[in-house]
């Protein structure tokens, strides 16, 4: 597959890749990760923590068999098999973005059978770029948005509407989306 000229342009934007942690970076402690010493390009990595998401009551997703996505400056991004989401509480959205990483991601809006409706929840990537193929079709959920928990942690979403990575007490930063990161 030929990467398309918006990817290339974006790969090449990036001055932290992992490779050094910047002075500014929290050290992390035992038990810890910090988000700088995350690759980038991200590494996809498989995780067997448990994560429940809800809206309201209605559990929209149970899972062990996540993908963990780790990039440079960001909290870590779940993707969840879309066997183990309701699927058919999921709606898809008209909108889409792009990652120079992963390609078109196109969104999903929630409908509980409680009525409950929460727009654009989640997103997924049905044709990722070759080397993030293991994404297809799973989805990730904006903790913003649902309740996301992971291994019995209630998770704190990532500042800024548009960045999804999962704080939790075992990944320090600062973070992209906090005040003053947008060189990062």
């Amino acid at each position: 597959m030929q990467l398309p000229e918006w990817a290339k342009r974006g790969r090449g934007i990036w001055r932290w890749d992992g490779s050094q942690r910047p002075e500014f970076a929290d050290t992390p402690g035992v038990g810890q990760e910090s988000v700088w010493d995350y690759p980038r390009p991200p590494r996809l990595e498989p995780d067997e923590r448990r994560i429940v998401i809800r809206v309201g009551g209605a559990v929209i997703a149970d899972t062990t068999g996540a993908l963990r996505l780790l990039e440079t400056a960001s909290p870590p991004t779940f993707y969840i098999p879309p066997s183990d989401i309701r699927m058919e509480l999921m709606r898809p959205e008209a909108g889409v973005s792009r990652c120079e990483w992963k390609g078109t991601a196109r969104y999903w809006s929630v409908r509980t059978q409680e009525g409950e409706r929460v727009e654009e929840a989640a997103w997924s990537y049905a044709e990722p770029f070759p080397d993030f193929e293991a994404l297809r079709d799973y989805l990730a959920f904006y903790p913003n948005r649902v309740d996301c928990v992971l291994a019995g942690e209630e998770v704190r979403a990532q500042a800024g509407g548009f960045y999804a990575g999962w704080i939790t007490s075992d990944v320090v930063g600062p973070f992209k989306g906090d005040l003053g990161s947008g060189g990062w």
